[in-house]
């Protein structure tokens, strides 16, 4: 299938925004916030504070607001590879499980200072995840800190092709040293390229192990590049067609970079001049709005309904108004397939991660519940972060993983509602009216003496109080034998209140 994709890139003083289309679609979104930048790739000079043998893993300072977390497997080497099935377990980062697990507190101690490698940006509240085993990617190959292997990604699966990846780099090796693992994106690349490549690691290489030596506890040593720039590293490839940015000075700088790291796709990037914003270009404003509401319409009427917590984001797929096909079972197959492709689009673009699960309707039929895990794995296949999809259990649920490196758009753009604190909903009026009946008897208990209460609580309480609540009201004032005085505070929200004795 030929997909007509492109890249547009907004840009303005503290933030660069880049919407990935596909065919005319949104399909993801990145934002990346001056004061808040992405940390993955950025390398620092830590110290450690804190080591944990029974979590196997440390704390580490690098100078940022938390410590850092050190797991043993990204101590030990992860880079075992032996025979010909050289590969990372992710393109620029992660790690493999040790073979034979070791004792943390023999690899690191308190007070030790490491030179370490953000892998996984900070999360809630949750530090950076970090690694002793230093990386540095470009548009087509990662270099490896101290070692000497040759690797291809897992994701080049043509035997042929990956022999002649690795027989080139091979053969350069020879002549510039290093380690290198191919990406994906190096599928088809002449052997020259990949040299230019080669060269320009090693040179990034020599100059960060010069600031290694001169670095202080706490110092960043490299930063990873801007968004504008890890969208030509990561994104591009031969199926994005084009790349239209709105900021001259940043197109200056991406045609610059690729005139000297790749030059076949300098032709692809443009400047974009229009009068209208570039966003507004595919109505990728509006997207990004429906990306934030819990409720995902579907063509044929059905909807998804997406639940995000800390621990897990959970989908629910229903049928709503969709009644159209022969039976029942067709009706429910048909509404499945239709939001396994929308659900695995809604994951990409809000940036979803860690565990998912998702309740498709109920299938009778193990080729429709087939179907449909095909249908899923399918567009998942697109998504730029690893996926792995579990068959469906005796429940119907499909469970389903997806690498999270960053946070989701959610909790980029947004922050808990001050009025629910992010629990989604609030106590009604009435609920709070009987709060304040009890609060009331357990402080006429307290201050026997008192002449009078006064109740501060939100406008629609009060109006509550004096409305239907009116003989209670009365009632509590004969039992508590105290005058009970109302006071509006517009400011208050409705489960607020206090109660002052007079």
């Amino acid at each position: 299938m030929i997909m007509n994709n492109e890249i547009l890139i907004n840009i303005t003083p503290k933030e660069t925004r880049a919407a990935v289309i596909t065919d005319g679609t949104l399909q993801e979104i990145l934002i990346e916030r001056e004061e808040k930048r992405g940390l993955v790739g950025n390398i620092y000079k830590g110290v450690v504070v804190r080591v944990l043998p029974g979590m196997e893993a440390a704390f580490v300072d690098i100078g940022l607001e938390r410590a850092a977390f050190l797991h043993v497997s990204d101590i030990q080497k992860r880079f075992d590879l032996t025979d010909d099935k050289e590969t990372l377990e992710h393109e620029l980062g992660g790690s493999q499980e040790p073979k034979k697990p070791i004792d943390i507190s023999q690899l690191v101690r308190q007070g030790q200072e490491l030179i370490v490698q953000v892998i996984k940006d900070p999360l809630g509240t949750k530090g950076a995840r970090i690694t002793t085993q230093i990386s540095i990617p470009s548009c087509y190959l990662v270099h490896l800190a101290d070692s000497d292997i040759i690797g291809v990604s897992i994701r080049i699966d043509d035997e042929e092709e990956r022999d002649r990846l690795k027989t080139s780099l091979q053969f350069f090796q020879e002549e510039i040293g290093g380690a290198y693992i191919a990406r994906t994106a190096a599928e088809g690349v002449d052997p020259w390229v990949l040299r230019a490549d080669m060269q320009f690691l090693s040179r990034l290489w020599g100059n960060i192990t010069g600031r290694m030596k001169k670095a202080k506890v706490g110092e960043i040593i490299y930063g990873n590049f801007p968004l504008e720039m890890r969208i030509l590293r990561d994104y591009i490839s031969k199926d994005i067609k084009r790349v239209r940015i709105d900021s001259h000075e940043a197109y200056e700088n991406m045609i610059e970079f690729t005139q000297s790291f790749l030059p076949e796709l300098t032709e692809r990037i443009e400047v974009y001049q229009g009068s209208r914003p570039i966003f507004d270009l595919f109505n990728i404003e509006e997207e990004i709005e429906r990306a934030l509401e819990k409720r995902v319409p579907l063509k044929s009427g059905g909807y998804l309904m997406i639940e995000q917590t800390e621990a897990m984001t959970t989908i629910d797929v229903n049928t709503g108004a969709f009644v159209g096909y022969r039976n029942l079972e067709e009706t429910i197959f048909k509404t499945n397939l239709e939001a396994a492709q929308a659900l695995a689009r809604q994951v990409r673009l809000r940036n979803l991660g860690g565990i998912i699960i998702i309740d498709f309707i109920d299938m009778q039929s193990e080729a429709h519940k087939q179907g449909v895990l095909d249908e899923l794995a399918f567009y998942l296949s697109q998504d730029y972060a690893r996926t792995t999809i579990s068959e469906v259990t005796s429940l119907g649920l499909v469970q389903m993983t997806r690498k999270r490196t960053r946070e989701s758009l959610e909790h980029v753009l947004c922050e808990p509602c001050p009025k629910c604190q992010g629990k989604g909903y609030v106590k009604t009026s009435e609920t709070v009216c009987l709060e304040v009946f009890r609060e009331l008897l357990r402080e006429s208990r307290q201050y026997p003496n008192v002449k009078e209460f006064l109740v501060l609580a939100s406008t629609q309480v009060v109006e509550r109080l004096l409305d239907e609540e009116a003989h209670s009201v009365a009632e509590l004032q004969n039992i508590i034998d105290t005058n009970i005085r109302l006071q509006p505070e517009e400011l208050y929200s409705v489960e607020q209140f206090d109660i002052v004795p007079m």
